[in-house]
């Protein structure tokens, strides 16, 4: 069944629930767990680390974990993974440093959350800021679990780079030395190294461009030069003390990142989801499980329909593979002038005539786990039933960003 025959299915579904509210998000779970097995495939027997911040709904990151290729949690806040460690999550990684004081005294004074959570650091002023922070509530019995991240963006030439500014440790010297320091404060316990590349994992490469075509040159050049750096990295680190994991890549880089031997685990969220962005990777290609439905409440004239809503922009640089994809009814697209927007986005094309006020239009999200910041519940469905209505974070009152 194509994209389109399923999500024509699946408004029967939600007609015979009686979901008529609009906003929705749909998950389809059949596709979710595609998803799930494809990942798993990729990895080839290296355990995958959820990234919680394409979900942010408890209940796909259980299903998840429950499949045996995954193996914790990648957080996005310290308020995140105490909350997520509440409900009885045992492995999680805070993948950005914290400097929130009242979540690490927190931290510190629970020895639950102690030992399931360990701190993203890349400096020394952070370490003093965690033992500052901590320092009348440690009781000396648990050490804080931090791990090093080291940068792994490509700078072939002075002045050129690739990737996100994350750590300012780049060499494997600078690894060590910060592992020295973290070696020299008791009340912190190395235990862990993670370099995401996400230049790789995280930029499309599929477009027949110039710029395609130099997309995927650069990650030809960069993979050799991120696993001999991260393997030197993790060699110095360890010459420190041992090392529980080491984490890399993302949903784009599996298979690169996988065969390295220095790495013990890889981390993965947005290919549960499969958003609009992942349609344009070259080597893999995720089912679309989460569309948003949104109701038709005016037609202003011939071939127009306007939705209420429906611009829920992806974050990142400003350009058009940051709007919804557009998934149903087919033969719709933007008007030139408004595009997507807040409170209302035509739609034109020969399949605007045929829309009446109160049908929906489907749409997916450019990004997997943003749209959970904008609705309380996820409608999971699997087959032709609706099985759940799942609340997000933010249907649970947690909100971490």
């Amino acid at each position: 069944m194509d994209g389109s025959a399923r999500l024509a299915q699946i408004e029967r579904v939600l007609t015979r629930a009686d979901w008529s509210e609009r906003p929705v998000a749909m998950l389809d779970l059949d596709a979710f767990d595609a998803n799930l097995a494809e990942l798993a495939g990729r990895a080839d027997g290296t355990p995958l680390r959820v990234a919680s911040k394409s979900l942010r709904v408890r209940a796909l990151l259980d299903r998840a974990l429950a499949h045996p290729g995954c193996r914790g949690v990648l957080s996005y806040t310290l308020p995140e993974a105490l909350w997520l460690a509440d409900g009885g999550i045992e492995d999680l990684v805070v993948a950005y440093p914290t400097t929130d004081r009242a979540a690490l005294r927190r931290l510190a004074g629970d020895p639950s959350a102690s030992a399931a959570i360990t701190l993203m650091v890349d400096e020394v002023a952070q370490l003093e800021l965690l033992l500052d922070a901590t320092s009348d509530v440690r009781d000396g019995t648990r050490p804080i679990r931090v791990a090093i991240e080291l940068d792994v963006s490509y700078a072939p030439l002075p002045g050129i780079r690739f990737g996100a500014h994350r750590s300012p440790v780049r060499t494997p010297a600078q690894a060590r030395e910060l592992a020295e320091e973290i070696a020299r404060r008791p009340g912190l316990e190395l235990v862990g190294l993670m370099a995401y590349e996400g230049h790789v994992a995280g930029v499309t490469d599929a477009a027949r461009t110039p710029y395609g075509a130099a997309v995927r040159t650069m990650k030809t050049l960069s993979r050799p030069e991120i696993a001999i750096r991260r393997a030197e990295a993790v060699s110095a680190v360890r010459e420190v003390t041992d090392l529980e994991f080491v984490n890399g890549g993302g949903t784009g880089s599996i298979e690169s990142t996988g065969a390295e031997a220095a790495v013990t685990e890889i981390a993965a969220g947005s290919g549960l989801i499969g958003p609009g962005l992942f349609d344009h990777y070259r080597d893999f290609h995720p089912r679309p499980a989460l569309h948003l439905g949104f109701s038709v409440v005016r037609r202003p004239a011939p071939g127009i329909a306007t939705l209420l809503g429906g611009g829920w922009i992806a974050s990142g640089v400003p350009g058009p593979d940051r709007l919804p994809t557009i998934a149903h009814p087919p033969g719709l697209a933007y008007a030139p002038q408004e595009a997507a927007g807040e409170v209302q986005t035509p739609v034109v094309g020969a399949a605007a005539d045929d829309l009446r006020v109160g049908e929906t239009v489907w749409l997916r999200h450019a990004k997997a786990g943003e749209p959970a910041e904008h609705l309380a519940t996820y409608v999971l469905i699997s087959g032709d039933e609706v099985v759940a209505a799942a609340p997000t974070y933010r249907g649970e009152g947690a909100v971490f960003l």
